[in-house]
């Protein structure tokens, strides 16, 4: 008794601090590497995600997610992640990029959890794998090299990537409180606690910290773990392999056999196995639009799709060590033919009979290949995803398995002397990540980088066309952009709308752009965007009745589309046809109706048909949908001005002046009311 109590004290607080020190590192190197990110704008799926997605402006709302075919499409918690930064900062992108890092960090201290009570194990029926003081130390390294990689930047800088690292921090959370329930239940294998004896307590305290005692909130652990799996699945349909990982964690570090493993803790794992019904209930019933992107039957064969996966899991593997060139997006370009991806099908062959070979006779490291196929599996197998057929975000777990196989692999090779070189490789990685996080900057420079290391790739040329597009002066480059998409595509009516878009703001070439938005029609007949835009060209062109057939028919396509309604409102008021306008107007109203301009747009209609009450009640809409809309507060002050109601008027006009100081018009129609009122008091 008297060898039991001392050492084991010792070494709890030597652990403690040294566990300490570990976290406050990583959490500072992440903090180091990415507070460059934190201004970065919003970009590419960011807009439909974040921007334009008016779920996310009440948290109750959250829970239904646009069906829009972006990130947040089926996903109602990362879309809830949303709504809590819109409701704590609005748009003010840095909160949402603070999020993300947050999410980052505490997925690489849960990494550095999992490895160090991994290493700290007793193997089944063999010592404990490493001293306690090594093991803290290579579990620091192998989570401080994976959070500081240059291949997370997709996940974590790019905010809808949320999606990945947000799935990836509930997928490590759900294997993290499963080793933890295990320690803190007493539901170790075989009879190992039979077999540690007094004289052997300190070397178990080492092998297990938590083996000495029983916490009270033991029984929470397992109850954690099914609830990360759940809203894992909630996040991400990767996390479908979770539940899976977690058992053959449970055979190779705790249990031994499947059937021990089963035996002992079947009700647990049925628990995690009972979240698949949550991930089916997602796709089935909330996956929405972006369903339309995934699956079979589509523009790509699951055999071109799996030849296309050997060359990006090859290529994953390859960034992971060298992660040079990074790309934002690889664009759609399949493989079609098995004799161009010849060398990396071997490759992924060896490695995958390797993985199968080592999980009979070396299950550790066959746990570590599963862990990077199994979770690659969902998006790198022969479904096809056709919006994006390689992908770097993919690697934000796969890269923990690889991170720790090198990791623990050189430190067996040459011992503590591989500190120096992974001390090396961290700061090299963090440098790295500094560099890519500035690629970020702004949508023209993230997409000048991405066509320059992509040349074929007509998706990235459509996104740097808006982005020149959208830049003072760069219309000539745009339209470049943008003929370079239609070279890549010939008769892409996407591209063709784009290009029209911008050739009707280059003089003299309004003409080119009608043409290009007819093309556009004529090849899409249901694009309603193109029709839209014809429809707004002929209106404004005074060809009024063209634009009406056009906007009708974009009406017709897309009953729901606020838009395509708004205009064709116009151009039945410049035809005269106010009542009909009217009816456009309280659809577009209906549909959309937090939009002010409409509203006071209904006003103006509702006005010319006499109904002024009703024309009153859609310019106060306006004015407390957008409180500085210095228009809407003129038309509600004209309004209240003919019925009579000149006090309030006078307020409108005031409120007019203080958003826009040197009005004249306000100035006027103000001193205009004020005399009214003198005379109506005298």
């Amino acid at each position: 008794m008297r060898m039991s109590m001392v050492p084991a004290k010792n070494s709890s607080c030597a652990s403690f601090r040294t566990t300490g020190l570990a976290c406050v590192g990583i959490v500072l190197a992440a903090l180091a590497i990415y507070y460059n990110s934190l201004s970065c704008p919003f970009i590419f799926d960011d807009w439909p995600a974040i921007t334009e997605n008016r779920t996310i402006r009440h948290l109750w709302s959250a829970l239904s997610p646009p069906h829009n075919g972006s990130g947040v499409d089926g996903r109602p918690l990362v879309n809830l992640s949303f709504a809590a930064n819109y409701a704590v900062g609005g748009l003010k992108v840095w909160g949402y990029h603070a999020t993300n890092l947050a999410i980052h960090i505490l997925a690489g201290l849960i990494l550095f959890g999992i490895v160090r009570r991994t290493l700290l194990r007793q193997g089944y029926g063999g010592p404990a794998l490493l001293r306690l003081d090594s093991a803290t130390a290579l579990a620091f390294t192998v989570a401080l090299l994976w959070v500081v990689h240059p291949l997370q930047t997709e996940s974590v800088t790019s905010i809808i990537q949320r999606t990945e690292s947000l799935m990836g921090l509930f997928y490590l959370a759900t294997l993290y409180c499963f080793i933890r329930g295990v320690e803190n239940t007493g539901q170790e294998s075989g009879n190992r606690s039979q077999e540690t004896g007094v004289g052997n307590q300190e070397q178990e305290f080492k092998r297990n910290p938590s083996a000495n005692h029983r916490s009270p909130a033991a029984g929470l652990w397992p109850l954690a773990s099914i609830l990360c799996c759940l809203l894992g699945m909630a996040t991400k349909e990767v996390m479908v392999s979770a539940p899976l990982i977690v058992l053959l964690y449970d055979r190779t570090f705790v249990a031994g056999t499947f059937r021990e493993a089963w035996r002992r803790r079947g009700r647990w794992h049925l628990g995690m196995f009972g979240t698949w019904l949550v991930l089916g209930f997602m796709v089935v019933c909330m996956g929405g639009s972006r369903g339309h992107a995934a699956g079979f039957g589509l523009s790509i064969t699951p055999w071109a799709y799996a030849l296309t996966q050997c060359r990006a899991i090859v290529l994953y593997l390859w960034l992971a060590v060298w992660p040079h060139p990074l790309v934002f997006d690889y664009g759609t370009e399949a493989v079609h033919h098995v004799t161009a991806v010849a060398p990396q099908a071997l490759v992924l062959t060896l490695l995958l009979v390797g993985t199968i070979f080592m999980l009979r006779y070396r299950p550790a490291l066959g746990f570590a290949g599963a862990w990077f196929f199994a979770i690659l599996a969902p998006s790198s197998s022969v479904v096809p995803l056709v919006g994006q057929t390689m992908a770097e975000h993919r690697m934000y777990l796969p890269l923990a398995a690889v991170t720790a196989l090198l990791v623990l692999g050189l430190h067996a090779r040459i011992g503590r002397r591989s500190l120096i070189l992974f001390a090396a490789a961290a700061a090299g990685l963090g440098w790295l990540t500094i560099q890519r996080n500035k690629d970020y900057r702004s949508d023209l420079s993230i997409w000048s980088d991405t066509v320059a290391k992509r040349p074929e790739n007509a998706r990235a040329y459509s996104n740097l066309g808006g982005a020149l597009a959208g830049a003072p002066g760069r219309l000539t480059e745009a339209v470049s952009a943008f003929e370079e998409v239609l070279r890549i595509q010939p008769n892409d009516p996407g591209a063709l709308n784009n290009l029209a878009c911008v050739l009707v703001n280059i003089p003299g070439r309004l003409p080119e752009a009608i043409g290009h938005f007819e093309t556009a029609v004529r090849i899409a007949p249901g694009y309603v965007k193109a029709r839209n835009n014809l429809g707004i060209i002929l209106y404004k062109t005074g060809r009024t009745s063209e634009a009406i057939v056009q906007l009708k028919e974009a009406v017709r396509i897309d009953p729901d589309d606020a838009e395509a309604r708004y205009n064709l409102a116009l151009a039945l008021d410049k035809a005269g046809r106010i009542h009909e306008a009217v009816l456009q107007l309280e659809e577009a109203v209906r549909i959309n109706p937090d939009d002010a301009e409409t509203h006071s747009n209904l006003g103006i209609a509702m006005d010319k048909t006499g109904q002024m009450s009703e024309a009153i009640a859609q310019f106060e809409e306006a004015v407390r949908i957008d409180p500085d809309d210095a228009t809407a507060h003129k038309n509600l002050g004209i309004a209240f001005g003919k019925v009579g109601r000149i006090s309030e008027a006078i307020a409108q006009c005031q409120e007019v002046l203080r958003i826009k100081p040197d009005s004249a018009d306000a100035r006027a129609f103000l001193e205009k009311l004020q005399k009214a009122a003198k005379q109506g008091t005298k």
